[in-house]
């Protein structure tokens, strides 16, 4: 009997490791996928959940513009990132480019979340290679007990009174877009003579800004070290929230440079069907309310934004309304005519 039961525990113990070896192959086997994604967009907790839940490991890297983006894609080997999160010009160009895998977003489960206003957009028509993930505006964020006059306007942001004390995001498509649209031009203006002129009022402008700053731009207003800030309207946002007395939010009269940011698998990621379960995972009511409660953009998933409270719902920075929408413009892909907006950036930055 003694014998008997030694080998019956030997027995149980070879098949329980065997059983445990099996379900940590098998965790192991679920694989990885590599997000690439604006900083400060996508909850801990949520790649945590995403991770508990599907034992997919999620390994995150960041960036601080569109055109960071393209040129880390283009200087980076073939699969190294999985999904994107290009703006909406950026999709199209990426397109052009051969860059993103076609997605078919339908297809997907959850996509039935998306508000119809923000699918089969110009820049991705069907969604053949791109999902909704969140939008808003660039606007102004003012700081009510520096600033004594009235702001409005982009073209009051040159006044010698604010030298030294504005923060604008480190974004050239969205501070010269803004100059542009002061001297009364589109965000994405061509004309060589209205470029000249954007030229010469942008660095007029220079010696009015303390920081540029796409990562995190409210902090500065949050310490002080300036008064107004040209910044992402969740950003204004979060602000609003840790002092709601100070700062306010104005969408200037000229009209907001606009986006919609997307969910895309780039041409050769190796990770593709982890990277759509991802992505639909996302789209998922309760987990898009998640990302909108930690990073308050406008959300184009109808079925997160009903489950949002009013304070998200009534708040314009969080969710810029319709009308602000309706004024301002997306940026466009300027073809060649971006070499002279480099120009002008470069001699902006030095």
């Amino acid at each position: 009997m003694k014998k008997m039961s030694v080998v019956v525990c030997l027995f149980l113990i070879v098949f329980v490791s065997a059983f445990a070896f099996i379900g940590c192959s098998k965790s192991t086997e679920q694989g990885e996928v590599n997000l690439f994604i604006w900083t400060e967009y996508m909850p801990e907790s949520v790649i945590r959940d995403f991770e508990k839940e599907t034992g997919i490991k999620v390994n995150v890297a960041t960036y601080s513009s569109n055109e960071d983006l393209l040129a880390k894609v283009k200087g980076s080997n073939s699969g190294i990132y999985d999904i994107v999160v290009p703006s909406d010009y950026m999709i199209k160009m990426m397109v052009e480019e051969g860059l993103l895998e076609e997605l078919d977003a339908p297809s997907l489960s959850n996509f039935k979340n998306i508000d119809p206003a923000y699918i089969n957009r110009d820049f991705d028509p069907q969604n053949k290679f791109s999902v909704p993930f969140m939008a808003g505006a660039a606007a102004l964020i003012i700081n009510n007990t520096k600033v004594s006059e009235k702001i409005t306007s982009f073209a009051q942001l040159s006044s010698p009174k604010y030298e030294n004390a504005i923060v604008v995001l480190d974004d050239y498509r969205a501070v010269i877009g803004a100059v542009a649209k002061a001297l009364g031009y589109s965000f994405n203006a061509t004309s060589d003579t209205q470029l000249a002129k954007i030229d010469v009022a942008v660095q007029a402008l220079k010696p009015n800004i303390k920081l540029r700053d796409s990562d995190s731009p409210k902090t500065a207003m949050l310490n002080g070290e300036t008064i107004i800030g040209y910044m992402w309207s969740a950003e204004i946002a979060i602000a609003m929230q840790e002092d709601p007395t100070s700062f306010s939010i104005v969408f200037p009269t000229e009209g907001c440079y606009l986006f919609i940011d997307n969910m895309a698998i780039l041409k050769g990621a190796k990770n593709v069907e982890n990277a759509k379960k991802f992505i639909d995972y996302i789209l998922r009511a309760e987990v898009s309310k998640k990302i909108s409660e930690e990073y308050p953009y406008t959300n184009p998933n109808k079925a997160a934004v009903a489950l949002l409270p009013d304070s998200y719902r009534n708040n314009p920075a969080s969710n810029v309304p319709a009308e602000i929408f309706a004024k301002g413009e997306f940026i466009k892909d300027i073809g060649s005519k971006v070499e002279q907006y480099d120009l002008i950036w470069t001699k902006f930055t030095k």
